[in-house]
């Protein structure tokens, strides 16, 4: 998108603004930021708080703060300024003439993060609709030439459109060819969908915060690449794997983007689609990075997200049952393993685990297993031995317990296994 280059030395400033309700304190903010900053290869010269008593409409902060940055920029020899907050076009553009630096606020800087991460049709369509959307309210900083006028021809404009009202218009015009487009991906995405709902294999979806390790949690069970670094957003597009599992021979294994507080609306708006496939799982599997400070408030956003999708209803119940995967606890202290020691061994539906290191993978196989086969029942069947299909079906959905010849007639087979309300429906469906 060319907003950003690649290892831009930046000031990195948290706004704390008095009366605002935040979710994470200044602090946890602030590392977040720093967080975002790195995940687009930025190279951070400073960060700090700057308290704000009162919003400048025009500026956000205040004349003296803004000197003290541009003496920090000049100190650091940053030639970036990252804002983690929202700017409004005008603050924005009175900032960079300010400081005579480029600025970035918190939206801008998440969509870079989505534009290099991207890998799918629908991510890109998605990222570029909600930069397009951010954009274009912000053609009053991006033209020089808003006095200039060119005449026109045709649709392209009649005599006197100003440069910045045919920008505006083309872009109009280029997101609702984008809209179009993603509601044709969102339909195909929705038959792949229902065939996987129609078909035998168990979904497990991994979801949590960002940079909670999913991805590598995602690629020790998979062996996949799947890009895992430390890094906020490293994953953008869902990917799926299949995985077996204890009584499952075949399950799904989906990786979803992480999670973030204060997620700007538009960009929620824009990748809503990218986690709707949470809600066709069968298990959620949460994974939460446990030595983080902020473990419980990044817990508390995971969950408004999956109360907003429908998994979770005002009663705090759930539609599909959900495994919290306590991750990263090879970096607790010794007194805090021991003490959260104790809440795993009490609860059957939290697992403590190290992706890096693979402690605590059997357990968390063995509950998934356990969890997918909860309703599965003991079911014997008579199958002429001829019917190669039936049995070969039990054989790959279920778990076969026993498959003899059977003693009222020695061209039928008698296969006991055991199977779940989903895949008895779809052996009666058999033709």
């Amino acid at each position: 998108m060319g907003e950003v280059s690649r290892g831009a030395r930046a000031l990195v400033v948290c706004p704390d603004i008095r009366g605002m309700a935040y979710d994470l304190d200044a602090q946890s903010r602030l590392s977040e930021a720093e967080g975002l900053a790195l995940a687009i290869g930025i190279t951070i010269a400073e960060s700090f708080v700057l308290p704000v008593r009162e919003v400048r409409p025009n500026l956000l902060f205040g004349a003296g703060q803004v000197d003290n940055i541009a003496i920090a920029c000049e100190q650091n020899e940053a030639e970036l300024v990252v804002v983690d907050g929202a700017l409004t076009p005008i603050q924005q553009r009175n900032l960079e003439d300010k400081l005579s630096r480029k600025v970035i606020d918190r939206t801008g800087l998440i969509l870079e993060i989505f534009g290099e991460r991207a890998a799918t049709a629908e991510g890109r369509l998605q990222v570029e609709l909600a930069h397009l959307d951010y954009q274009q309210s912000r053609l009053v900083r991006s033209w020089t030439h808003l006095e200039r006028q060119r005449g026109g021809f045709g649709f392209l404009g009649g005599p006197g459109e100003t440069q910045i009202e045919a920008d505006r218009r083309m872009i109009r015009q280029r997101m609702g060819r984008l809209r179009k487009e993603l509601e044709q991906v969102r339909k195909t995405r929705g038959l792949h969908r229902e065939r996987r709902e129609r078909a035998p294999w168990p979904v497990v979806a991994l979801v949590g915060y960002t940079n909670a390790g999913k991805s590598t949690l995602f690629n020790y069970l998979t062996g996949a690449t799947v890009m895992a670094e430390d890094l906020l957003f490293a994953t953008l597009d869902p990917t799926m794997r299949a995985i077996a599992l204890p009584g499952v021979e075949k399950a799904i294994l989906s990786d979803t983007v992480g999670f973030i507080s204060d997620l700007p609306t538009q960009l929620v708006a824009a990748f809503r689609a990218t986690l709707e496939e949470v809600t066709s799982a069968d298990v959620i599997c949460h994974v939460r990075d446990i030595s983080n400070p902020s473990t419980a408030a990044q817990k508390a956003q995971v969950l408004d997200v999956l109360r907003d999708l429908g998994v979770i209803d005002g009663e705090g119940d759930t539609s599909i049952p959900i495994l919290e995967v306590w991750n990263k606890w090879d970096l607790l202290s010794v007194d805090d393993a021991e003490e959260l020691g104790e809440q795993v061994e009490a609860d059957d539906d939290i697992v403590a685990m190290s992706a890096l290191t693979g402690d605590g993978v059997d357990t968390l196989l063995d509950r998934l297993g356990s969890m997918l086969t909860r309703n599965a029942t003991l079911r014997s069947f008579e199958v002429p031995a001829s019917d190669g299909r039936r049995i070969a079906w039990l054989h790959a959905h279920g778990e076969v317990l026993e498959d003899v010849e059977a003693e009222t007639d020695g061209s039928n087979r008698l296969i006991t296994v055991r199977l779940n309300p989903k895949e008895m429906g779809q052996y009666e469906a058999l033709d």
